[in-house]
């Protein structure tokens, strides 16, 4: 029996993530997931949306554990995984919102920047962007255990490291979006909401 990724992170932060975008996620239409990896945020909250149509999608190399997660879940509400790079090509489509969880400190400054340059081109004027894991605010670490993991981030790969906020709202200005919420989460996390400006889309 194939044994399905897991996440314990995944596990314990699901149930207050879901939470927070019930809140701010719309109630119908698609929803882009950046990053899904093990699959346990989209199946968790695909049930909690009956009127939502989830596109998860990672890298290549996570897409059979993904696959295999979503055909558990056995939901049409979840659309079949796709290979996203954020570096490489995009969907052909536009989303009502997007979602991201614990990528921007995993992703070279470069991707982070080319994330939201592309979210602003996928995402329908008035959409949100969600945005979930830990940052530095204009105070610094929120934690000293935040400090720990960007130090130890750094040491595996100097391109890793936990974003400054105020460097993610310029990044999100430059691609048509404002930060409309910051909302404190369990385990010194953030969940931001990004939000489509109402104007026409990109050419």
């Amino acid at each position: 029996m194939y044994e399905l990724p897991h996440s314990d992170a995944c596990e314990r932060n699901k149930g207050p993530i879901l939470d927070a975008l019930m809140d701010v996620l719309p109630q119908a239409g698609s929803i882009l997931e950046i990053g899904s990896c093990t699959g346990q945020h989209v199946a968790f909250f695909a049930p909690a949306f009956p009127g939502l149509t989830w596109q998860p999608s990672d890298r290549l190399e996570y897409l059979s554990g993904l696959n295999a997660r979503v055909l558990q879940a056995n939901t049409p509400a979840i659309l079949r995984p796709i290979e996203l790079d954020v570096l490489g090509s995009w969907p052909d489509q536009l989303f009502d919102g997007i979602y991201s969880a614990n990528t921007a400190h995993i992703m070279s400054w470069p991707a982070v920047t080319a994330m939201f340059a592309c979210v602003g081109q996928v995402l329908l004027p008035g959409g949100v962007f969600c945005l979930y894991g830990p940052f530095r605010t204009k105070q610094g670490h929120t934690a000293t255990s935040n400090e720990d993991f960007d130090r130890s981030l750094r040491a595996r790969d100097p391109a890793m490291g936990i974003r400054d906020l105020e460097a993610l709202e310029k990044l999100a200005q430059s691609a048509q979006l404002r930060l409309r919420e910051i909302r404190p989460m369990p385990a010194n996390n953030l969940l931001l909401v990004f939000q489509r400006n109402e104007d026409k889309l990109h050419d």
